[in-house]
């Protein structure tokens, strides 16, 4: 899991006075506050990360405790109420400028405190608070080609708000390197009460002893000396699903020739299309020969070969 950087989020440094983190926050505030960006959950979230920030930085007993332990560290001691826990929302909008706890635009619907650990109580307007969730988490996830190829469940530990959780994930078949999976309301809760964030779980690919993928095609290298590529050769392939085909590689076949085989790669997250498998075909060149294989080849040499 990342961690969470509140001085980044407010833009400030770790040397930065309590004037310098309460100037960036309340010039961030005024940006990103829900009646200035009534609908845009971006701007919703972000106005949450930051609230969060200034919780923790504008507070010397938090603050001193995050630049000791760390993010992690941090979050393992305190959760998301002990954070907001006397952190009286309305006073610092008062002081920034906000009138009773809203605009002095008049655009504010009622106050806006922090009643419940919301910053979008029940004076926010219908709607608000159900729309500031809980951050996303992410998860990634190590899959085989074969699982890809398949499908499978998988059984999950994560971290969420400094405690372990398990779940148990059913992968569907094509979940290739970068997919996600979204688990709704399996992130972290909501500090001002909304709904929790999602859980996503992204698939990381092993690497395999015999296939490579690009997307939901597949690759394997294969080597066959130099006589099969003059001569032809009939090569035994394995396929993704553990079975195994003839291919015909032709007479006068090239180096890094590569010959499809339509149909046998990794199957689509979505719809019944596959990919292909390639085999890509390399000559191996001896470095030394044999005398009796020297005077061949001098032989074929003096036939124009």
């Amino acid at each position: 899991m990342s961690e969470t950087d509140y001085y980044k989020i407010l833009g400030v440094n770790k040397n930065s006075s309590d004037s310098d983190i309460k100037k960036a926050y309340r010039k961030l505030a005024m940006k990103y506050h829900p009646d200035h960006t009534e609908g845009n959950k971006a701007a919703e979230e972000k106005f949450k990360q930051i609230s969060e920030a200034y919780a923790v930085l504008s507070d010397k007993e938090k603050r001193q405790q995050y630049d000791t332990f760390g993010s992690t560290g941090f979050h393992q001691r305190y959760s998301q109420e002990d954070i907001f826990k006397n952190f009286k929302f309305g006073d610092i909008l008062k002081e920034f400028g906000f009138s009773g706890g809203g605009f002095k635009s008049g655009k504010r619907r009622g106050g806006f405190s922090f009643g419940g650990q919301s910053p979008f109580g029940a004076g926010a307007g219908a709607g608000s608070q159900a729309q500031v969730k809980g951050s996303d988490l992410m998860y990634e996830l190590p899959l085989t080609l074969q699982e890809v190829a398949k499908g499978t469940s998988k059984t999950i530990t994560f971290q969420n708000q400094g405690r372990n959780e398990n779940i148990t994930v059913k992968i569907p078949k094509g979940m290739t390197n970068g997919k996600k999976l979204r688990l709704a309301g399996k992130g972290a809760p909501s500090p001002y009460g909304g709904p929790a964030g999602d859980l996503y779980i992204q698939a990381k690919i092993i690497a395999d002893a015999i296939f490579s993928n690009k997307g939901n095609d597949l690759y394997q290298l294969r080597e066959i000396r130099l006589t099969e590529a003059i001569l032809g050769t009939t090569l035994e392939v394995p396929t993704i699903e553990g079975k195994s085909l003839n291919l015909k590689v032709p007479p006068g076949t090239k180096p890094k020739t590569k010959m499809r085989l339509g149909g046998l790669g990794l199957p689509q997250i979505k719809g019944d299309a596959t990919g292909d498998l390639y085999v890509n075909i390399d000559i191996k060149i001896p470095k030394t020969l044999t005398p009796e294989q020297e005077e061949l080849i001098k032989k074929l040499a003096d036939t124009g070969l």
